[in-house]
């Protein structure tokens, strides 16, 4: 690692440490261990994000997806300095999961895979609260992602829509949920499967490339706008 930017990189995680300060009330640092794999994660990540300086010249400026990697990373640096701060005592120690489990109280989450309802589990949504829908909202949709697909299939695709449609009233009236929140990756079945129910129910969207890519914090983050 280039010793210059390794400095820089260290200044930056002293001045994220500093600037926390103004929001936080930060507590003695206690005796404990530091998580020496942890903080070369946060180098590294200051490190990476770095490169939106360069590449940003003269203005800095940054279009809409840029922002979102530049703003990611910062959050990502955030959360893992707060877990060594916690370690120390210098920030308590949040128990997030159920933070999650009260914020989605107000949610009926839809995701189109089996393993993104696990990925949601594991951050502390009740699994009542999820519907893996599997299919599009609207059946012509199909069309979209088989262009091939003969009018035969589309009958019992219609069922299976109709199925995660009752699926979402039931338990939208059942546990008293106000919103839907649709959690998808950027791939053209999720991006469909987000469009259509924002414009059937109005719904949230989280949206990312890859959702492995989102920590706990940062989806309780989402929950909370």
């Amino acid at each position: 690692m280039d010793k210059i930017r390794y400095k820089q990189a260290q200044s930056l995680l002293k001045e994220a440490v500093k600037s926390s300060q103004s929001t936080e009330k930060l507590k003695t640092p206690q005796e404990g261990n530091i998580d020496s794999v942890l903080y070369e994660e946060i180098i590294n990540k200051i490190i990476e994000t770095e490169e939106f300086i360069y590449s940003s010249r003269p203005t800095h400026n940054l279009l809409q997806d840029d922002a979102e990697e530049f703003c990611n990373n910062l959050m990502d640096i955030r959360n893992k300095i707060d877990e060594i701060l916690a370690e120390f005592g210098v920030l308590e120690k949040e128990n997030v999961e159920e933070k999650v489990k009260k914020l989605s109280s107000q949610f009926i989450f839809l995701t189109s895979k089996g393993n993104f309802k696990k990925l949601l589990i594991r951050w502390g949504v009740e699994p009542q609260r999820i519907v893996v829908a599997g299919v599009p909202l609207v059946a012509e949709d199909m069309r979209i992602l088989n262009p091939k697909i003969p009018e035969t299939a589309l009958e019992p695709i219609k069922k299976k829509i109709s199925h995660v449609k009752n699926d979402i009233k039931r338990k939208m009236s059942d546990l008293e949920a106000e919103n839907i929140m649709v959690v998808v990756e950027k791939d053209k079945s999720g991006k469909i499967l987000a469009k259509r129910a924002e414009d059937i129910y109005g719904a949230h969207v989280i949206e990312k490339d890859s959702l492995k890519d989102i920590d706990v914090l940062e989806f309780k983050r989402s929950l909370e706008k």
